[in-house]
């Protein structure tokens, strides 16, 4: 199977759906509740090329595909949600030491004299972290949680307490689930996370 770029594998896959199922796609990214969201005069009256533009820019050519899956999967096309989770995608690969920020630009190194970005700054992010509804719906919907653990956490009464029940379980499973966490903190969390980086 020939590589292809990750617009390449979205138009091929847009142009592939019937006008009904793309209407529903249409409809059901506009529904969709978690952040970063797609808003309605973005792509109103626009092709199905302006849209892969548009929702590449929105969540990155690392996050897209797994956006458009879900949506799929949503509506009920299992068959396309899972040809398209096999295409071989030019330039994606496994999350690394180095993190590309969602502008395309701006490398940033998550690890510090071998200590990791989340652990190195748990004690302020433990404090400082806000915005914790969107980060759980992200690491539910990677797999980092399960809907029990999900729902146990967002049962705590407080933000902090979220945060450290996350460091005292999945956060400890893997690094792949911090890598997952510390993405998700750039979407949710950029300020906090900028300032971060400084110290």
């Amino acid at each position: 199977m020939p590589y292809k770029t990750v617009k390449a594998a979205l138009t091929d896959m847009f142009e592939d759906l019937s006008d009904q199922d793309f209407s529903r796609f249409y409809h059901k990214l506009l529904d969709r509740r978690i952040e970063p969201r797609i808003r309605r005069q973005r792509i109103e009256d626009k092709d199905r090329l302006d849209i892969a533009d548009v929702m590449i820019s929105t969540f990155t050519e690392a996050k897209v595909v797994h956006v458009v899956v879900e949506i799929l999967r949503d509506i009920g096309c299992n068959q396309e949600a899972a040809d398209l989770s096999k295409v071989k995608l030019r330039g994606r690969r496994q999350p690394s030491n180095d993190f590309l920020m969602g502008n395309g630009q701006t490398k940033v190194n998550k690890r510090t004299n071998g200590k990791h970005f989340v652990d190195r700054h748990k004690v302020e992010l433990i404090r400082r972290v806000s915005n914790i509804g969107p980060i759980l719906d992200d690491l539910l919907d990677e797999d980092v949680i399960q809907q029990e653990v999900y729902e146990q956490i967002r049962a705590l009464p407080t933000t902090q307490d979220k945060i450290r029940e996350l460091y005292s379980g999945p956060l400890k499973a893997s690094e792949a689930c911090k890598d997952i966490f510390y993405e998700s903190l750039q979407i949710h969390e950029k300020f906090l996370i900028d300032d971060l980086k400084d110290k």
